[in-house]
């Protein structure tokens, strides 16, 4: 598991896929620690690039 910040475009949509691939993995087993941080990364890097606005 070689976790980064997401920091492009680029790497958010490589750790979406590599995030559709392990989402479901058994809980406890380290691809499924690895979807709990991509998770964080990716909502992190969602609300600063793609700030949702409730008006809209």
């Amino acid at each position: 598991m070689n976790i980064k910040l997401i920091k492009a475009e680029e790497d958010y949509k490589i750790e979406l896929n590599r995030l559709d691939v392990i989402l479901n993995a058994p809980i406890g087993s380290p691809e499924s620690d690895e979807a709990d941080k991509l998770a964080k990364l990716i909502d992190e890097y969602d609300q600063t690039h793609y700030p949702f606005d409730p008006k809209d």
